[in-house]
């Protein structure tokens, strides 16, 4: 460690550039790995909640919606259609806006539609679906999810190419940068290093000085891009809770590993953290190597 600091003394502007490349380079990485994995784990909430729901006009019967729901069973192109009572819409609204009691008063179960939640076993069945639906009688609205569906999968896909490309910029760049830095720093140590390798130092010996002070850069660059992330994403906390409120937890899949996105927890974020630390030694380290490799031969 005191070499290191020596060595940062010596160069402090080509160390602070090192370390503002770095920062941003990993600060943007943190953003859109969040940004994806946020995005999966909505993406995932959508695809679970009914794809169709419809609702009844409130002087249908329990009879006459049952028969509807009977003939979605029986059709075999459902996986689920689980019906929802007036009193159970009304006993969700409650849990809902449960701190909110004005919302509650002069509010009775006589005013929520009763509906069915409906889960189609392949997606090319939902339009069917919804189609059959719209025909019966006493149908107040049907809600169709396809669309969103579709349009989360389409929004991801976008950003999750613009997301690469982006990456792989940000790395040559950050590569080049660091190639060039590193190329001056041991430019300026040349008399030393010649002076190593008249007593016999390995090439290895020489290089990894500045493999240590790579590893320092990357970690501690990582860990200030995580620590910003950190307190601006408690800050917009209360903001995003507030949007997905009752939408659950978002979780995505890794593998056979499921992963909480949302709410904020101590694994997922740590997964980033500890993503993000590697990931920024090692782009560290890589270009610390090439450089000295060309030099140092």
């Amino acid at each position: 460690m005191k070499s290191i600091l020596t060595s940062i003394r010596r160069t402090p502007y080509q160390s602070t550039a090192a370390f503002l490349v770095l920062f941003l380079n990993l600060f943007l990485t943190i953003s859109i790995v969040f940004s994806l994995s946020f995005l999966y784990g909505l993406l995932g909430y959508v695809e679970t909640r009914p794809q169709v729901t419809v609702y009844f006009q409130t002087q249908v019967s329990p009879t006459d919606i049952g028969k509807i729901r009977d003939d979605l069973i029986n059709s075999q192109k459902t996986i689920s259609v689980k019906y929802i009572s007036q009193e159970d819409a009304f006993k969700t609204y409650q849990q809902l806006n449960k701190d909110n009691p004005l919302l509650l008063e002069m509010v009775s179960a006589n005013i929520f539609p009763a509906s069915l939640e409906i889960n189609a076993k392949k997606p090319e069945f939902l339009p069917e679906i919804a189609a059959f639906l719209k025909k019966q009688p006493g149908i107040d609205e049907v809600v169709f999810q396809k669309t969103i569906i579709d349009r989360l999968l389409t929004l991801t896909g976008v950003i999750k190419k613009s997301a690469l490309a982006m990456c792989l910029l940000l790395i040559i760049t950050t590569v080049f940068i660091l190639l060039t830095i590193t190329h001056f720093k041991i430019a300026l140590r040349r008399e030393e290093i010649e002076l190593w390798r008249l007593l016999g130092a390995s090439g290895n010996y020489i290089k990894m000085p500045f493999i240590k002070e790579g590893l320092f850069f990357g970690f501690t660059a990582a860990t200030t891009a995580f620590l910003v992330f950190l307190a601006i994403l408690l800050y917009l906390n209360p903001f995003i809770s507030s949007y997905l409120r009752g939408s659950g937890n978002l979780v995505i899949s890794i593998s056979s590993y499921q992963l909480a996105v949302w709410p904020l927890n101590g694994a997922f974020l740590a997964a980033i953290y500890g993503l993000t630390g590697t990931f920024g030694m090692l782009l560290s380290v890589i270009a610390t190597v090439i450089a000295s490799q060309k030099y140092i031969k």
